[in-house]
């Protein structure tokens, strides 16, 4: 068979290499000039690796991705770095059963309380039942009020913004259910994995098209595709199947014949973009060597604050510190509009709490804007979540939004092409 594969983040290439070694015919489109998705890296010029735009990691139990970096013989590194919440104006580490004992804001009942129910939900192997609560609803009556007002409402809040409330127990369950106190990350970055498995699609003899849109998908027995060229020219290929790996409103875009009702229902979805504002420093941002600091702060203007050098070595950066400065907002949220000075005022205030003379170690900063990263998990997402076939024949979309009942990430984008790339071949 010949099939276009749309998209070259982790599930387009992931689908694209399990289809060749089906051996079929697969061409992958990419509009971007790299591949990885939202997993995409960039280099500064004396780095030996290469950064994720968007912070990324996996965790040791993420067994998709990790038996295909074996299998395509990528090398791993596992490391257990510090994991820590600003709770108070103040860093306390919350990373283990033991420095949640510790935890000296909330009584000793309520520690015990709150390490129970995370435990049940660590161990608990059914989500099932638990999509129909809100986690909004649920967490302060079983976990306690007050160290859900302290710690997780804050997070729900902003993580998710206006739809906070209306997040599913479920995904919570799945961020609790997959977490493990050690993490992985491949030799080089992100951006050299996607590359290496980039290679191996190329070697079965399968074609990968940068800097290629695609402008229109349409099926009348086989498919069309329109594609546009980095020359800016525009040809038309014909094709068996599709795979469109893009967000659900990018296939809208792209896709006219799609009838009312399909869009109607592919566009109740909702998610969120990723602005991260990435800061070069000379000196360590966090003095404690935490790698990752959930802000619990409702009125804070960042989300996550992540020193990615207090997980991989610096030297790999010419012993520069990399700081993410992370936030998930609505892409009609003013901070998609904003310079990276402007973003860097806005969060300035609140970084000085941490670390007052962080302005003296500047050595250069970046911002990215992604204008979706995070599906919105409502209760009963079961029932709307979107199939892997749609009304055009031969024409198959997966993407993030179907990952359900697990969180985004590129785990779980090689899970998905590896189950679209079996439904094209049974």
């Amino acid at each position: 068979m010949k099939i276009a594969v749309i998209g070259a983040g982790f599930t387009g290439l992931s689908a694209a290499y399990q289809l060749l070694k089906e051996k079929n015919d697969v061409y992958v489109f990419e509009k971007d000039p790299e591949p990885g998705g939202l997993a995409i890296g960039y280099k500064e010029k004396k780095w030996n690796w290469s950064l994720e735009k968007h912070y990324h990691h996996w965790f040791t139990n993420d067994k998709s991705i990790l038996d295909l970096a074996k299998e395509i013989n990528y090398e791993v590194i596992i490391k257990r770095p510090k994991t820590s919440v600003f709770v108070k104006n103040k860093i306390y580490q919350l990373d283990s059963p033991l420095t949640v004992l510790k935890f000296p804001l909330i009584s000793v009942f309520e520690r015990l309380r709150m390490s129970a129910i995370v435990g049940f939900l660590k161990f608990d192997p059914f989500w099932k039942p638990l999509e129909k609560y809100k986690a909004s609803i649920v967490l302060p009556k079983i976990m306690g009020k007050r160290p859900y007002e302290m710690i997780w409402e804050p997070l729900f809040m902003n993580k998710f913004g206006q739809f906070a409330n209306n997040v599913s127990l479920a995904w919570f369950w799945a961020r609790i259910r997959k977490r493990t106190p050690s993490l992985a990350y491949p030799v080089g970055g992100f951006l050299n994995f996607a590359n290496k498995l980039t290679n191996e699609i190329e070697k079965l003899g399968g074609k990968v098209f940068f800097k290629t849109e695609i402008v229109e998908l349409k099926e009348n027995g086989k498919i069309s595709i329109k594609i546009k060229d980095e020359n800016g020219k525009d040809r038309e290929e014909v094709f068996d199947k599709a795979i469109v790996t893009l967000p659900s409103f990018l296939f809208l875009k792209i896709s006219p014949q799609l009838p009312a009702d399909y869009k109607n229902s592919l566009g109740k979805l909702k998610g969120l973009g990723a602005t991260n504002l990435i800061l070069r420093l000379n000196k360590p941002f966090f003095k404690d060597n935490t790698y990752w600091l959930n802000v619990c702060d409702k009125n804070s203007p960042v989300m996550a604050i992540v020193e990615h050098t207090n997980f991989m070595d610096k030297k790999n950066y010419d012993g520069e510190y990399i700081v993410y400065l992370g936030n998930y907002k609505s892409f009609n949220d003013p901070y998609f509009s904003m310079t990276k000075e402007e973003m860097l005022k806005k969060f300035d205030t609140y970084l000085t709490k941490i670390n007052s003379n962080y302005h003296k170690s500047i050595i250069g900063y970046e911002l990215f804007k992604a204008p979706f990263a995070q599906p919105v998990i409502p209760i009963n997402y079961s029932k709307i979540l979107p199939s892997f076939y749609t009304p055009m024949k031969n024409v198959f979309l997966a993407n993030i939004e179907q990952v359900y009942p697990w969180d985004r990430g590129t785990n779980y984008a090689v899970e998905l092409g590896q189950k679209i790339a079996k439904i094209l071949v049974n």
